[in-house]
């Protein structure tokens, strides 16, 4: 199954602060860990959020724009990674393993053809393999 892994942000992330040399160093090599594991797919730190917008949309689909920084800073993702796991609860068990402190970490699945109805599922494939056919320029 793939997880997304959102790294909340803390006021230190929110400020651009990038961890000391040794935190730098204790993440990379608990991310070598993840690589030499095959579970990462993906991932990323974010910049802070006052380099960041926000879109919503009202009920009529109309789009208001915010300029970052935004308020509630546990709400805001700071990095994220795309892993490929047996199950949630390894997911958990490789969190557990970082060098993070005073942090949060969401782990959230993926969605993927096995959380839709089988009818459904047909169709997004079938969907997906058009889109494919269109980006490599064959004919649908």
């Amino acid at each position: 199954m793939k997880v997304m892994i959102l790294g909340k942000a803390t006021a230190a992330s929110e400020s651009g602060e990038l961890g000391s040399p040794e935190e730098f160093a204790a993440m990379n090599a608990f991310n070598e860990q993840l690589v030499e594991a095959g579970i990462v797919l993906a991932g990323d730190g974010l910049q802070p959020s006052s380099k960041g917008k926000r879109v919503s949309f009202d009920r009529d689909g109309r789009p208001t724009v915010l300029d970052g920084p935004f308020a509630e800073t546990k709400e805001v993702v700071a990095g994220y990674g795309i892993w490929e796991v047996a199950s949630i609860e390894e997911a958990v068990e490789w969190v557990k393993r970082s060098p993070l402190r005073d942090s949060e970490v969401e782990i959230r699945k993926i969605l993927d053809a096995s959380d839709f109805d089988p009818v459904l599922t047909e169709q997004i494939v079938a969907a997906e393999e058009r889109g494919r056919q269109a980006q490599a320029g064959s004919p649908a």
